[in-house]
């Protein structure tokens, strides 16, 4: 708060005095425009402190950390060219690198507009581009729902299973959503793909189970012919809410194994089921959260999902967090065919095209949105981006996705 406060302190002085040359309305209005998102994080930090934010409403409580964030980000721009601006004044300043005759030269040089001035207004363009994408991220780009279908061809999947179709959907994170409406329209888009097997890969709710009692009814409209299936992502387990007790958090734990089984989604944690066609089957694996940052859960256990399995068995794994194919499945060689996972969003922002990818993500993650094959074993993991959001209530580059993933001898 007090690094906003001064970082707001600063633009504001290169503000100010235009600011005050308006008409006596304009002039407040903007200055009220201008420090109402301070305020918003001062009313966020001290309203936390007498109510959790788990605890406040999940509408007002989406759109006040989204509107905090875009207003921030977007003044993050004429605050970088205004520090840029200033830097470049006072290395004019300096004897030892300018003499007097140099820095006439260079105002000559500059045909009407210093380049202080230039580099002001280019903050102030870039700081309201921003602004805009980002609402439009929020209200528009985060319910485009992007269907992506890939066909994937393996040896020793049984030929019963040839063209069986799964539909993959991950992070809902229901506790951001501000209507039910929305995420109506996506389960419509699930149901149009007539999908043999749905897959949830985790993370259905922010902080606590009682985020998703209100998509119960909607929620439940998810069927498919196999079943429906989930496994545990990060913020299922509660960690980011102080509990009063073991047993508050134990209970909140309960609500949600409760809650799948009132809707008939199948939990997999760290165990397995076969799926029968004809005289074939295949298996399914689950694994309970396994990340490789510290910060999240390590509770995947493979060795106990896949007690008593036949090697030769076609295997596909639900995990939520990608790095547990880098760090264990891959390296200690559990013969997981398919791997399906979510967790990255794509780091809701990004650039994608036919023949282009980028974002923030890949940073973090190696394998961050979409299917990748490791080399040496021929084994593919499929890394979901996501339907819900978490923090930026928004996405820009990166949609929501539903995939279909067509499984092929």
């Amino acid at each position: 708060m007090v690094i906003l406060f001064f970082a707001d302190l600063y633009l504001w002085s290169a503000l100010r005095k235009t600011i005050f040359s308006y008409k006596f309305w304009h002039k407040y209005l903007i200055t009220s425009l201008f420090w109402l998102p301070f305020m918003m994080v001062v009313v966020l930090i001290i309203g936390s402190i007498f109510s959790p934010i788990q605890n406040w409403n999940d509408v007002f409580r989406t759109y006040w950390i989204g509107f905090t964030l875009v207003f921030y980000t977007a003044k993050m721009f004429p605050l970088l060219f205004l520090l840029i601006a200033d830097l470049w004044r006072v290395v004019k300043k300096v004897p030892v690198f300018f003499n007097k005759n140099r820095r006439k030269e260079i105002i000559k040089q500059e045909d009407g507009i210093s380049r202080s001035k230039f580099l002001q207004y280019m903050g102030y363009l870039t700081g309201g581009l921003m602004l805009g994408t980002m609402l439009t991220g929020m209200f528009k780009w985060v319910y485009e729902f992007n269907i992506i279908q890939e066909k994937l061809h393996f040896d020793r999947l049984p030929k019963n299973f040839d063209g069986l179709r799964i539909v993959q959907i991950s992070d809902l994170h229901l506790g951001t959503w501000t209507s039910t409406k929305p995420l109506e329209e996506a389960i419509k888009k699930i149901a149009g793909l007539n999908p043999d097997l749905i897959l949830f890969t985790g993370d259905l709710v922010n902080f606590t189970t009682k985020e998703a009692f209100r998509f119960e009814n909607t929620l439940a409209q998810i069927k498919a012919p196999m079943g429906v299936y989930a496994t545990l992502g990060n913020h299922d387990y509660g960690n980011y809410v102080s509990w009063p007790s073991k047993a508050a958090k134990q209970q909140n734990m309960n609500q949600l194994y409760a809650f799948y089984k009132r809707h008939g989604w199948k939990l997999l944690n760290n165990r397995h089921v076969k799926l029968i066609r004809g005289n074939q089957q295949i298996v399914l694996v689950g694994s309970e959260n396994w990340g490789a940052n510290l910060r999240f859960p390590r509770r995947g256990d493979l060795k106990k999902a896949t007690l008593g399995l036949e090697p030769k068995l076609f295997k596909l794994l639900m995990t939520h967090d990608p790095s547990h194919w880098d760090y264990v499945v891959i390296p200690e060689n559990f013969d997981m065919d398919l791997t399906l996972s979510g967790h990255t969003h794509g780091f809701q922002f990004g650039i994608e095209s036919k023949d282009f990818k980028w974002s923030p993500a890949q940073y973090l993650y190696k394998e961050w949105a979409g299917l990748y094959t490791d080399k040496a074993s021929g084994r593919q993991i499929y890394v979901n981006r996501g339907l819900g959001s978490i923090g930026y209530p928004g996405r820009i580059g990166i949609l929501p996705e539903i995939t279909l993933l067509e499984l092929k001898v």
